[in-house]
């Protein structure tokens, strides 16, 4: 697996699919490794024309893990809460940068830029930062940071928290991380065997709660980019699942008012995660965003 590393000493670790004369950079959620973009999805978006690369954003799997940054994490919940400034060893925009990083390595200068979640997050972010270096961006199921708009049920946010709780016993880990899924993910089809086999894969590969800590704390220390989407010019579609428990359907349809002309494709019945059985409409989706954009 490549690697690059940022001006800052983050190592990052990327890989690519396809051969296109383009790339579609996929940048990963809350905690969630470059193997989450199943390969299988992969070589879906790379029958676009697209060479498909995704990597380990900092603190997850086989990139740089900052273990000396001590957060509380619960106190950030707290402040955040509480409209209050919120301590973190980084920001949204940090990441970013990494993902442009990535992009330097591959000497690309634009991408399809695709992010889901917190990926949405940080693609939005790099959109806004970098915009010479966005062809399309694609949010799947994401928000824009407001206060008000893509909240998580309160069930969902404890089922969260307790996941960043560490766990020295390979299998209580795997059962958290199955049971964090049972609640967020698509319901109606919920594949248990599936989910376990990529819970203890992920697991196995890297296991760093407090990183995953970290990057909850730069969300909410990272604030709102409602002001800032209203710059955005890349041709965009903003795709959500209208049964989305960690981010709510409205964080969706609040970016696509924000971001200038953005398609906005609701996912019927979709939860907090990318089932295969919705891989065709996600594919159409990204698809949409990139024929736009070589107009």
């Amino acid at each position: 697996m490549p690697t690059t590393t940022t001006t800052d000493g983050i190592e990052l670790h990327f890989d690519a699919h396809g051969d296109g004369d383009e790339t579609l950079l996929l940048v990963c959620g809350l905690g969630a490794q470059s193997i989450n973009y199943d390969v299988e999805f992969c070589h879906s978006l790379a029958a676009l024309g697209v060479r498909v690369v995704r990597f380990d954003n900092r603190d997850t799997g086989l990139s740089s893990h900052l273990h000396d940054a001590e957060v509380d994490v619960l106190g950030a919940v707290v402040a955040a809460t509480a409209g209050e400034p919120v301590d973190s060893a980084y920001l949204l925009s940090d990441m970013a940068a990494d993902a442009v990083t990535v992009l330097d390595a591959l000497e690309v200068d634009r991408a399809h830029v695709v992010g889901a979640s917190m990926g949405g997050m940080i693609a939005q972010t790099i959109a806004i930062e970098h915009p010479d270096r966005v062809q399309s961006l694609t949010s799947i199921m994401s928000t824009t940071g407001e206060p008000d708009v893509g909240t998580p049920d309160a069930e969902v946010l404890g089922s969260l928290l307790g996941v960043l709780s560490p766990s020295e016993d390979r299998a209580a880990r795997i059962e958290a991380a199955v049971s964090l899924n049972r609640i967020i993910g698509t319901q109606w089809c919920f594949d248990e065997v599936r989910v376990r086999a990529r819970a203890a894969e992920a697991i196995d590969r890297a296991y760093d709660p407090a990183g995953t800590g970290r990057q909850l704390a730069a969300i909410l220390a990272s604030g709102s980019r409602a002001d800032s989407l209203g710059s955005v010019d890349a041709s965009t579609v903003v795709l959500h699942g209208d049964a989305d428990p960690l981010v709510h359907h409205s964080g969706g349809v609040r970016t696509a008012e924000l971001v200038p002309g953005a398609e906005l494709r609701t996912l019927d019945r979709m939860g907090h995660d990318l089932p295969p059985e919705y891989w065709p409409q996600i594919v159409d989706g990204v698809a949409s965003a990139v024929a736009r954009a070589r107009v």
